[in-house]
């Protein structure tokens, strides 16, 4: 199938490399060029539009930063609305506030194509093994349409309800880890008084209750921070989580809810992008936190 993909960040890039793994002919654009390249090289189409991605494509899949950026990459003058669609299947997979994907929506459908919400759980790793998890919000009659595709992309698809549900979900289902991830810090902070190495540490954190995946899947990286080694790539950054910990209280609190220990994460992820951190992974929010002083 031809399936374009708008937007190759770390998620964007590694979402086409494995639909290129798994056969598909594979359009890439992104705003900044020399993101495209690699996947260039290996074999997909690069393009210098969202438009020339659309005219390229049967399906087009975006990951993009905000709100703003879906405008943009939607409804600018060579973006993805701005030739012929119609009959197409367009796939939103960023991480934004549900009424981003409501208002896009009837845009999408004016033109005669096919919209599909769907933000997935997990991070670069799992994006290029297809083991995402997926948070679909469609018609009926889309999200059958777009299931084959995002089957190969992801080790479950939930079909949360209409476009506005899977974003509503993603932010929730993130929230307890973004709060985890400060709370890890401020436990550290307490566990140093007993003077463990990090291995030993972690090994204990991993196997007790107040473990999420998240930490075991990250608690070499976590080790390695403690050492003062290079813990690898980052998978997902502190500066994009300190934007979906502000996405997550807006939507909240637009339902009425007070969202007080989203805040509080708010706030440490806003100090260590502050401190220079922003690029660093999110795991080493709780690294910084813990040897933090009043």
């Amino acid at each position: 199938m031809k399936i374009g993909v708008a937007g190759l960040g770390a998620m964007g890039a590694a979402i086409a490399a494995r639909l290129m793994e798994v056969g598909h002919e594979v359009t890439v654009w992104n705003r900044t060029p020399d993101k495209a390249k690699p996947l260039g090289e290996a074999g997909a189409k690069v393009v210098n539009t969202p438009a020339a991605v659309a005219a390229a494509s049967e399906a087009v899949i975006t990951i993009l930063t905000d709100g703003k950026a879906i405008d943009d990459v939607y409804s600018g003058p060579n973006g993805l609305l701005s030739g012929n669609v119609k009959g197409k299947l367009f796939i939103e997979m960023s991480t934004v506030a549900p009424k981003v994907e409501t208002d896009l929506a009837p845009k999408v459908r004016a033109t005669g194509a096919a919209m599909v919400e769907c933000p997935v759980g997990g991070s670069t790793a799992p994006a290029r093994k297809g083991q995402l998890l997926g948070l679909m919000g469609a018609e009926p009659a889309d999200a059958d349409r777009a299931r084959p595709i995002l089957e190969q992309l992801c080790r479950k698809v939930e079909h949360c309800g209409p476009i506005g549900s899977g974003s509503a979900m993603k932010l929730a289902i993130n929230l307890p880890l973004m709060v985890a991830w400060q709370a890890y810090g401020e436990a550290f902070a307490i566990a140093r008084s007993v003077g463990w190495e990090p291995k030993r540490l972690l090994d204990l954190f991993v196997e007790s209750n107040g473990a999420n995946k998240a930490l075991g899947m990250r608690a070499d990286m976590i080790v390695k921070m403690f050492e003062c080694k290079d813990p690898g790539p980052t998978t997902f950054s502190i500066a994009n989580a300190l934007k979906d910990v502000r996405t997550m209280i807006a939507a909240g609190e637009a339902l009425g809810a007070e969202m007080n220990a989203t805040k509080a994460a708010l706030a440490g992820f806003q100090d260590a992008v502050n401190h220079g951190l922003g690029g660093s992974d999110g795991a080493q929010l709780p690294v910084y936190w813990s040897s933090k002083k009043k």
